[in-house]
């Protein structure tokens, strides 16, 4: 089935909201009781949320969809991990989720090249993203663009605190 990968709009939020709830549910929500799940959803993929993340101009996010319905998202701005070496200006891959059945055709890789060309519209830059410790194929993904595991942090949801890798990937001149 054809895809449309598209950059998504303030009136998206709702549908960005529902589809980052599930996707995350789908990868992580075996991990975590179901209140502090419902309560991380609740805060993360908030529809007001995800409406100022589209409006803000240091941000962007994008939809794959199949048949009109989004199967699929990557955001991507500015660097907010908790590494001492990132720097003003520096880019970084927010979230890439695509729905269980549509993971490892490619889609994937089409999204992240969307999300790294629009970091790199600007010129050369350090880039960074955060992986789960235990998500080894995100991490050999990420390794196949040159992120290189650089530190780690603790994500929490709810009572959980989950070990996270930070990748990063220097600019390339």
């Amino acid at each position: 089935m054809p895809t449309v990968l598209r950059r998504a709009a303030v009136d998206d939020a709702q549908v960005l909201s529902t589809l980052a709830a599930r996707t995350f549910t789908e990868s992580f929500g075996h991990l975590y009781p179901r209140e502090d799940l419902a309560a991380f959803l609740d805060e993360a993929y908030e529809v007001g949320r995800q409406r100022t993340i589209l409006a803000h101009p240091d941000y962007a996010v994008w939809l794959l969809e199949a048949d009109g319905e989004a199967i699929g998202h990557v955001a991507a701005g500015p660097c907010g991990l908790p590494h001492a070496e990132v720097a003003p200006g520096d880019g970084e891959i927010k979230r890439l989720y695509l729905l269980r059945g549509w993971q490892a055709n490619g889609h994937g890789a089409r999204m992240m090249d969307v999300a790294m060309d629009w970091l790199l519209a600007q010129g050369p830059r350090t880039l960074w993203v955060g992986a789960w410790s235990e998500n080894l194929g995100a991490q050999r993904f990420y390794a196949r663009y040159g992120f290189e595991r650089v530190g780690d942090y603790i994500f929490p949801v709810g009572s959980i605190n989950d070990l996270e890798f930070i990748l990063r990937r220097p600019a390339q001149p």
